[in-house]
């Protein structure tokens, strides 16, 4: 049996915070966009979506956003993301929490949220020491006998980056 992964991948990049617009509802701007759907067609090289497949997103507009470009790419049923408020402005403990939610018998989950708690997470999980730009992927495979549930601090390796 190989080893489960999990994807973690920080939302694309957005519009400039302003007043008039709540951070929450920022969008993603054009070149973001085109980026982000850079990034998924090269994940589309290394990743295979199946019914053993999950798709996390924070409901933050450029977080929902990001998940539909990669998911468009991958062929993942949009209505199957599972949306959550809950990755939005977490600490990296809280999604940690949402992705021990996931049944054992998924073995690939792909998280789209907002730093810092992604990187952190990616860090506590892997011991790493790395800063996700905007729609970069990180790799993670979770180490031997570990499954989503029991994922937890240096369960993890992080395998590589997808970036441009």
């Amino acid at each position: 049996m190989s080893n489960k992964k999990l994807y973690i991948i920080r939302h694309a990049k957005a519009e400039i915070p302003t007043w008039e617009k709540k951070d929450f509802d920022r969008n993603i701007m054009d070149k973001g966009a085109v980026r982000a759907q850079y990034i998924a067609n090269k994940l589309k090289g290394i990743l295979t979506v199946d019914d053993k497949t999950a798709v996390i997103s924070s409901t933050a507009n450029r977080a929902i956003q990001t998940a539909h470009i990669f998911c468009a790419s991958l062929g993942f049923p949009l209505q199957d993301i599972i949306q959550t408020k809950a990755i939005y402005e977490a600490y990296y403990q809280d999604i940690l929490y949402i992705i021990n939610q996931i049944p054992e018998h998924i073995n690939t989950v792909l998280v789209f949220g907002h730093n810092p708690g992604l990187s952190d997470l990616t860090n506590y999980i892997c011991n790493s020491y790395i800063e996700l730009k905007t729609s970069h992927v990180a790799v993670v495979t979770l180490e031997e006998g570990i499954d989503f549930p029991s994922l937890s601090g240096g369960t993890g390796n992080l395998t590589q980056t997808v970036t441009e």
